[in-house]
């Protein structure tokens, strides 16, 4: 190589990484990633304490330029695709799974956490003046396990889940083997952490089951696909873009229903399905418009009685349709956002019974869950 092809391959690229500053410079700044479903990093403060005491500064800085440099979306998939390419199975701790399946690799869990989380649960059940049940539902790493590579790293759910189960003075339902029993089915997306309707049903029934009410049957409902374009949350932390995407379906009619949400402290109409989402990144929304700190739903179904609190996570949203078959009421608490008593929301609300209900990783992670005793 002669030295003006050097000098000329060195300026290229001097020109290159100079072009790609300007541009991220003058480009107008987004706050959130609809792709990555995520807020991006704001422009760091500069100050003694962010620079000499805690170092905030160069590493909110360097969150920064990767956040908002040009062609972003185009870097993250170029780097998934170049995992690919090397043999590599796993971009961004997402693994690339049979049958066009993104699986999560799932940290195994702080034993000290989750025994702190059983105190707490716990101490909910033996407050509690109304049966009180308690369900993990399992990542679909776990159920779909034979989708992973080879000898890809992952928690044990099974054996966890099952210590939880033993350690639990709630009464338990198994969603574990509720979903094992069918994990040859489409009982999680393919591109998402949540659990398919399908897989929703599944565990309605292990829930029913567990309480002593009657269980659902699969030939009585017609499944509609609402949208076939789904990508969900996994697709977006993972920068692989080669999968299809996947199809949301609905199986229990809206009709007889009533949602109101309190995503501020006041009442207002919900929606079991809120189409506006359906238009958006955020398709699994659709089921009873995302996240809220409380939502009650109401049922006039034929054999629907009681009154269900259900301290839960998401997977929840896409659950309530089939426990709208059989409860009057379900009163949804999220606690990441709602910080009453749970205890005298039972007792103010008439509940007939209480069930905690969480995915796996949120459960193992959730630092909230002291509220449970509250």
């Amino acid at each position: 190589m002669s030295k003006r092809y050097s000098i000329f391959l060195t300026a290229l690229f001097c020109a290159f990484l100079g072009g790609m500053a300007l541009l991220s410079l003058l480009l107008p700044k987004e706050s959130f990633s609809e792709l990555e479903n995520r807020y991006l990093q704001k422009t760091p403060t500069l100050s003694f304490s962010s620079v000499v005491v805690n170092g905030k500064f160069m590493e909110e800085a360097e969150d920064y330029v990767s956040d908002h440099i040009a062609g972003r979306d185009f870097w993250v998939a170029l780097k998934a695709w170049s995992e690919r390419l090397s043999g590599k199975r796993e971009n961004e701790g997402v693994y690339f799974g049979r049958e066009d399946t993104l699986l999560n690799r799932v940290a195994d869990p702080d034993e000290k956490r989750l025994s702190q989380a059983m105190d707490y649960l716990n101490r909910l059940a033996e407050q509690s003046e109304v049966p009180t049940y308690f369900g993990v539902i399992p990542t679909s790493s776990a159920i779909w396990h034979e989708r992973l590579p080879k000898g890809a790293p992952t928690a044990d759910e099974e054996s966890a889940i099952r210590e939880l189960n033993g350690g639990s003075q709630a009464a338990v339902v198994d969603i574990y083997d509720a979903l094992a029993a069918h994990a040859g089915e489409d009982v999680y997306y393919r591109t998402d952490h949540h659990w398919t309707s399908l897989g929703a049903f599944y565990g309605a029934n292990a829930i029913l089951e567990a309480m002593g009410r009657e269980p659902l049957g699969l030939a009585d409902y017609v499944p509609t696909t609402v949208s076939d374009s789904f990508y969900g949350t996994i697709f977006s932390t993972s920068g692989v873009r080669w999968v299809p995407p996947d199809s949301i379906e609905i199986y229990v009619p809206e009709d007889g229903v009533t949602v109101t949400s309190y995503p501020n402290g006041q009442p207002e109409p919900g929606k079991l399905y809120d189409a506006s989402y359906l238009a958006r990144k955020n398709k699994y929304a659709y089921f009873l418009g995302g996240n809220q700190p409380l939502c009650v739903v109401k049922s006039e179904k034929p054999g629907a009685e009681g009154k269900l609190l259900l301290v839960r996570d998401s997977y929840a949203d896409s659950l309530t349709p089939f426990l709208t078959e059989r409860f009057a009421e379900i009163h949804l608490i999220d606690l990441r956002y709602y910080r009453a008593s749970l205890q005298d929301y039972i007792r103010e609300n008439g509940i007939d019974e209480t069930l905690v209900l969480y995915g796996f990783s949120n459960f193992t992670t959730d630092r909230n869950l002291f509220l449970l005793a509250k």
